[in-house]
């Protein structure tokens, strides 16, 4: 994907709209590093509720293959967690959520296999 910036975000039902001076933020960065992993990277505005605090400034990814294993893994890390973005089709074309985990890890799942 590369980069992506917040002003890529299309506009949604009941969405607020991306405030000016955050449209040319880093919505989604990659930098390819050795073994074929991936390096992700964000910028994370206040005005989208984000409040980064030390231990809070970080998230972790994961792209499963599948869609059933997106979901069995995203179930499983949500069970006594806080589901912060419902598993979903995304406008970049992947099936995707977000949750913070019983422990307070925050994690991303991501797949890219279509339904």
């Amino acid at each position: 994907m590369g980069v992506a910036r917040f002003r890529d975000i299309p506009p949604g039902d009941g969405a607020p709209a991306i405030a000016e001076e955050d449209k040319d933020l880093i919505m989604h960065i990659e930098l390819p590093i050795v073994g074929g992993h991936v390096l992700m990277g964000t910028d994370a505005p206040e005005s989208m509720g984000f409040k980064v605090n030390f231990g809070n400034n970080v998230h972790l990814s994961i792209e499963p293959d599948t869609r059933a294993e997106t979901k069995k893994i995203f179930d499983a890390l949500s069970a006594d967690g806080t589901i912060t973005m419902d598993l979903q089709d995304m406008f970049w074309g992947a099936y995707f959520g977000s949750v913070t985990d019983k422990f307070g890890v925050q994690w991303m799942v991501n797949c890219m296999e279509k339904a």
